[in-house]
């Protein structure tokens, strides 16, 4: 990598600070507020014993996602969606990619038949909002499947989480692959890319467009190795969030 210092001070392959609030919400059966920089995401994980009428008797759980982002979480009030009466395209997009992340690293008939519901709720935006809403779902999502362990809806040596996941996004801008885009970075950048990997280095997603000049093989495998690293980081972070077992075979 080469010794560039971006505006925020950072080199071109490090995170902003990052910070993983446990247990934020006393309410849910999982939570967690999650910082990347000045964006910050509360994740919140509710769970029901029982399954989708599409999914019942069938031995299996459910985990699914919905991603909202808050009026003021940027610098001008946008309507809530609710108020309007539809929800984006946008929203949507980012709320199957989380569900999808999350599912990718769960044994749902180890669940059993419960249903886990994650809401990820922008509280400031200032780039990659869905990355952090990933990495710190998880976290929330751990914790919502220990209190169902606690609750005897779940068996004491099901192994429901099998490996950990978290994202981060990736970028080339004034053709530096960089690490970790704060959103005055993303708007300038050339390629954009957001990145899923499970704590195996398994890839679960691969989100990336050429918004100026279209990248080669070489640049995509520095962003690759760049999103990589960034993840095991981020792993390492959740896991020191969650403290030793509580992810079961994840830690």
């Amino acid at each position: 990598m080469t010794d560039i210092t971006r505006a925020d001070g950072r080199t071109v392959d490090q995170l902003r600070p990052v910070t993983i609030e446990r247990g934020w919400s006393s309410q849910a059966e999982g939570s967690a507020l999650i910082s990347f920089g000045n964006t910050k995401v509360l994740c919140t994980a509710s769970f029901t014993n029982g399954v989708p009428r599409w999914l019942s008797g069938k031995g299996k759980g459910w985990i699914t996602a919905e991603y909202a982002m808050l009026p003021r979480a940027t610098n001008e009030r946008n309507d809530r969606e609710s108020v309007k009466g539809k929800i984006g395209g946008r929203t949507h997009e980012i709320s199957r990619l989380i569900g999808r992340a999350l599912r990718a690293v769960v044994d749902t008939k180890a669940l059993g038949e419960n249903t886990i519901v994650i809401d990820c709720d922008v509280l400031q935006a200032d780039g990659g909002t869905r990355t952090a809403a990933i990495t710190g779902a998880y976290v929330a999502l751990a914790d919502a499947i220990e209190w169902g362990r606690r609750k005897k809806f779940i068996g004491q040596k099901a192994q429901v989480l099998f490996d950990s996941v978290s994202a981060v996004s990736v970028g080339i801008i004034d053709g530096e692959p960089m690490l970790d885009l704060a959103y005055v970075e993303d708007v300038r950048a050339e390629t954009d890319m957001n990145i899923v990997v499970t704590g195996r280095g398994l890839f679960v997603e691969v989100q990336g467009t050429a918004e100026g000049a279209p990248f080669d093989k070489r640049e995509l495998d520095a962003l690759l190795e760049l999103g990589v690293n960034g993840c095991v980081d981020l792993r390492t972070r959740q896991l020191a969030a969650l403290g030793e077992g509580v992810a079961g075979g994840a830690a």
